[in-house]
């Protein structure tokens, strides 16, 4: 079952949004990676550089802003309250708007990797990492330090 299909099932509102990826990686650069100068994004492979892959998660992984990592990163997903949200990946254009979210949770993305969900306003992200058990998932607020 895919991720659309599994939310649906649990009476969560899926609106694909198609060729949103940019926009969307974009406004979470803005939002949780802001502090950091062009050099330092470079540094950490933010974007992709001369051949290597690069993740926005690295801001977490490279320690250079405040998050809840692994079993905790789950739980804060889990209790956070989520009534509207962004999901959005890596590599990949295709996004989704998901409403009435609440019973969404990390179980859910079991199956995702360079996964980003944030809300709508961008205060906190949770990121589900391909390294997931070595980097990641990671749980942030904006105001994280």
């Amino acid at each position: 079952m895919d991720l659309v299909d599994l939310l649906r099932n649990k009476k969560v509102r899926v609106r694909e949004i198609p060729k949103w990826g940019t926009y969307l990686r974009a406004q979470w650069e803005k939002h949780f990676a802001n502090h950091l100068s062009e050099d330092e994004k470079k540094s950490i492979y933010l974007f992709d550089h001369n051949g290597a892959c690069g993740y926005l998660w690295h801001v977490f992984s490279y320690e250079k802003k405040g998050c809840l990592k692994e079993e905790q990163a789950d739980k804060a997903i889990n209790i956070e309250r989520k009534s509207a949200c962004y999901v959005f990946y890596q590599h990949s254009d295709d996004a989704l708007i998901l409403e009435n979210a609440s019973s969404f949770t990390a179980d859910d993305l079991i199956n995702e990797y360079d996964i980003y969900v944030v809300d709508k306003e961008f205060n906190w992200t949770y990121v589900k990492t391909h390294e997931t058990g070595w980097c990641g998932p990671y749980f942030s607020r904006k105001s994280d330090r």
